[in-house]
């Protein structure tokens, strides 16, 4: 699979992050109130995003998710690495926009361009949320986002965190609110 291809959806285009995206990026990312409920609340930090942005560089799997009317960025996501003991998965993480496009569906494009094309390619897609973050668990229900029985304990912050995994197979997608109907 590409991991990195350019996604175009209704309202924005999703396409490789490079490194000239640093500065645009973390203009979004340096407002506290992004990551407020975020197990890595302090990613508004200089240095803390930093080490989020190289390690999105270095994953091979990252976008800029970009406002096509503006051209601007307003935010990143990627894809992990599919993982040995569950081949036919892959996450979808690392994810978040700027405040001004929260609440308008920009969400649910972004993840139904991710989804679809990671789906082409895997059975399922899973999303760490961490159990607490009560604003991306509500965000995974309303994009067909199944509640497994599966746990991750991810230190975060210098704390260990207990995160849920979601998963959205071929088949609940096709029937899901994200399904594309045409």
């Amino acid at each position: 699979m590409d991991r990195q291809p350019v996604l175009e959806g209704d309202r924005l285009t999703l396409r490789p992050l490079r490194p000239d995206d640093w500065a645009a990026l973390y203009a979004l990312a340096s407002d506290p109130q992004i990551w407020a409920v975020h197990p890595a609340h302090d990613r508004w930090q200089e240095p803390v995003f930093r080490a989020f942005f190289d390690e999105a560089m270095a994953s091979g799997g990252a976008f800029a998710i970009i406002d096509k009317q503006t051209g601007a960025i307003i935010g990143s996501s990627r894809y992990g690495l599919p993982e040995a003991e569950a081949p036919n998965e892959i996450e979808i993480g690392w994810s978040f926009l700027a405040r001004a496009y929260w609440g308008g569906g920009y969400n649910a494009e972004f993840k139904r361009l991710l989804i679809a094309h990671a789906l082409a390619h895997f059975e399922r897609v899973v999303f760490q949320v961490g159990a607490d973050n009560v604003i991306s668990r509500k965000a995974m229900a309303n994009i067909g986002g199944l509640l497994t029985d599966r746990t991750r304990h991810i230190e975060r912050s210098g704390v260990m965190v207990e995160h849920v995994i979601y998963e959205i197979t071929r088949d609940s997608f096709a029937a899901g609110p994200l399904a594309v109907v045409g």
